[in-house]
C-alpha cells in the first residue's frame, strides 16, 4: 500500500520505488517491438462491417516441398467459408497459395503492416496466388460479391 502525505501524494521513498520497478519492468519485460504497429494495423479495419474468420489449423509442417522453404499450411474457417493457405517462403519474402471454399470468383486482398495491400481474385476454383508479399503482420481479406455481399477477413498472423 503507498503511504501517503497530507496533501495525499505518494510518499517520497514510494515514488522511487515505483519509478524503479517502471524502469525493471522496460528492461526485463519490455513490449513487443511491434506492439504499436500491430495495434494500429488491426484498428484500420475497424469501421467494416466484416466477419471475423477463426484460425481452424496452423501446422507448420504441412505443405509441399519447392524451390523455396515451405512454411506450411494454414486454415481458417466463418459459417460456411474456408480459407486455406499455403505459405512458401521465396527469398525475402512469401509466396501465398490460398483456396476458398465454397469456390468461385472472389476479391482477395492481403494486407502486409507497412507495405499495403496486394490484390488479386480467385478463379471459378476459389484458387488464387499471391507472389512476392512481403514478411510482417498480415491479414487476408476476402469481399465476396452477393448476394449476399459479405467480408470476412482473416485473425492478424506474422508472416
Amino acid at each position: 500500500m503507498t503511504k501517503t502525505n497530507a496533501g495525499g501524494h505518494a510518499h517520497p521513498d514510494d515514488e522511487t520505488l515505483l519509478a524503479a520497478l517502471d524502469r525493471m519492468i522496460d528492461e526485463f519485460d519490455p513490449p513487443p517491438a511491434s506492439l504499436i504497429e500491430r495495434v494500429q494495423f488491426a484498428i484500420e479495419l475497424e469501421d467494416l462491417d466484416v466477419e471475423v474468420a477463426r484460425w481452424e489449423r496452423a501446422d507448420a509442417l504441412a505443405g509441399v516441398r519447392g524451390g523455396g522453404d515451405s512454411q506450411g499450411t494454414i486454415t481458417f474457417t466463418v459459417d460456411n467459408l474456408m480459407v486455406m493457405i499455403n505459405l512458401t517462403t521465396v527469398g525475402e519474402n512469401n509466396q501465398i497459395d490460398g483456396w476458398l471454399v465454397p469456390p468461385g470468383q472472389h476479391s482477395v486482398e492481403v494486407r502486409v503492416a507497412g507495405h499495403g495491400s496486394h490484390d488479386t481474385t480467385s478463379d471459378e476454383d476459389g484458387r488464387f496466388v499471391l507472389d512476392r508479399v512481403p514478411r510482417g503482420t498480415t491479414q487476408i481479406v476476402i469481399h465476396f460479391d452477393g448476394p449476399p455481399n459479405r467480408t470476412v477477413i482473416t485473425p492478424t498472423v506474422l508472416l
